[in-house]
């Protein structure tokens, strides 16, 4: 009698969540990609200053606690199936990031543009839609809204309209055009005014 192949078992077992689980494991390291590396952002640029950043302000202790928290992505890299030979070199930059944050001023300039969560999370991100054939990117782009959103639609039929979770999911973007258009009709009315000014001068 042939015995049971365990590996094979195994890896099925831990590769086959469901769709919406790997969604929400992806949404859970996209917010703590956010919190470790992008927690604000600097202005006019796609760089962000996190909680990694200000840990590596504290020396030794804080880039150790840094690289031990960093570890999280790595984890959640693994419940969705990542192959180490494409966390390597993750873990590697990891490394790197936490031995350059032992030098002050320094380290913690190199903390803001070496972002090892957020390319676990960009690994992570291509692997569940190259196994799982998820082509949104809503829950990555905005974790936190997202999830408000799972929780109100469980217990609401009015946030489970398509219409209404289009405009909740969006609301920074949104915000962010209201904010454009109302800059350039300051601006135009502004310089409208400087020019009745020159014109009556």
């Amino acid at each position: 009698m042939a015995e049971p192949n365990y590996d094979v078992e195994k890896q099925s077992a831990t590769k086959k969540l469901t769709q919406q689980q790997a969604m929400a494991i992806e949404r859970d390291l996209a917010k703590f990609a956010n919190t470790m590396d992008s927690l604000v952002r600097i202005p006019f640029s796609k760089q962000g200053v996190g909680a990694d950043a200000a840990l590596s302000t504290v020396p030794f202790a804080g880039d150790i606690v840094g690289f031990v928290l960093t570890l999280y992505a790595f984890q959640k890299a693994k419940q969705v199936g990542v192959p180490n030979h494409k966390l390597k070199g993750v873990v590697q930059l990891a490394i790197v990031d936490m031995i350059v944050g032992f030098v002050p001023i320094v380290g913690t300039v190199f903390d803001i543009f070496i972002r090892p969560s957020r390319k676990a999370l960009d690994i992570v991100h291509q692997h569940i839609r190259d196994e799982y054939q998820v082509d949104s990117d809503i829950h990555v782009v905005h974790p936190f809204l997202h999830e408000s959103l799972e929780k109100k639609q469980q217990t609401s039929e009015f946030w489970r309209n398509p219409v209404v979770s289009w405009i909740w999911l969006r609301i920074p973007d949104l915000l962010g055009i209201l904010f454009v258009l109302a800059f350039l009709t300051l601006m135009f009315l502004g310089g409208r005014w400087i020019w009745q000014m020159i014109q009556g001068a």
